[in-house]
């Protein structure tokens, strides 16, 4: 009996070994993944508080007002605005400044204010100068402050960022194959004189393969939970920790990248299993010991 339970325990510790391996592929990619999607996400907000500043004359009528608050309330490339009155801008001065203006009698140094963040889309420079040049060309309209150096800082990072991890992202996707490819070879290796006894007794290439394929399928797809269950506690840590990462990377974005983790192990297991077996399908008894 304890002759017997050698293979089987043998053959158990080598795909437990092999399917852990696999695992922490996936769990490396997957946090390099989860990075990428906070960085875009703390781009877009950063992009979506981009914005503009619409001073009205200090004599606006509310009529005036009014229409701006409908033309906001309904435009496209609005993300958020604010409306400051002649009164809340005196009120932000004193408490920045101390200075109280209403006793100094300087009232109309401010006129009615209207601070516009843009969309994500509308976030570079030639969106913001194409829409301050619409307003100021209105009558009603004293001037627009435009914060364009902080949309070429922003827009820059932006682009570093993106390029640094879709660089390291496709390094560790191809990292990510050819350790699993190499896992698989090495299982299906120590199976490879049962391919070619199969061969002898005349199975059809599409037979042999078969069990194999599976077993890497379920392997990548246990490999893959075991990924995405780690993944899924250390965000749950995180939110603990620091509630504001739940704002980074929401659950949607997490259960994507998680399932994706899943997927990902399934198919990158079944593309190993197929490269291997072929190559075991080809050879002769002879390479076999190669």
């Amino acid at each position: 009996m304890s002759k017997n339970r050698k293979p089987i325990i043998s053959t158990f510790s080598a795909q437990f070994t092999s399917t852990i391996s696999v695992a922490l592929v996936l769990l490396v990619l997957g946090v390099v993944v989860l990075m990428g999607v906070a960085a875009r996400n703390v781009v877009r907000d950063i992009r979506q508080n981009l914005g503009f500043d619409v001073v009205l004359w200090c004599d606006a009528d509310q009529a005036t007002i009014d229409r701006y608050n409908a033309t906001l309330d309904t435009a496209s490339y609005v993300a958020s605005y604010e409306y400051v009155s002649i009164d809340n801008a005196i009120d932000e001065w004193s408490e920045m400044t101390g200075e109280d203006l209403r006793e100094l009698g300087d009232e109309e140094i401010f006129g009615p204010t209207f601070r516009i963040k843009v969309n994500e889309n509308y976030a570079n420079n030639d969106s913001i100068k194409a829409l301050t040049e619409s307003f100021a060309a209105a009558s009603e309209v004293d001037e627009v402050i435009a914060h364009t150096n902080m949309i070429d800082d922003i827009n820059h990072n932006t682009r570093s960022i993106i390029l640094v991890l879709s660089v390291v992202a496709m390094a560790l996707l191809l990292i990510s194959f050819v350790l699993i490819n190499n896992t698989i070879r090495l299982t299906i290796y120590a199976r490879r004189f049962t391919i070619h006894t199969m061969k002898l007794v005349g199975a059809t290439p599409a037979f042999i393969r078969k069990p194999f394929v599976c077993a890497s399928m379920l392997q990548g797809f246990i490999a893959g939970l075991i990924a995405a269950a780690v993944l899924a506690s250390l965000l749950f840590y995180s939110n603990t920790v620091d509630p504001t990462v739940s704002e980074i990377i929401t659950w949607r974005d997490a259960a994507i990248v998680l399932g994706g983790t899943v997927i990902g192990g399934v198919i990158i297991c079944l593309l190993a299993a197929l490269l291997a077996t072929n190559k075991y399908l080809r050879l002769d008894y002879d390479d076999m010991f190669n």
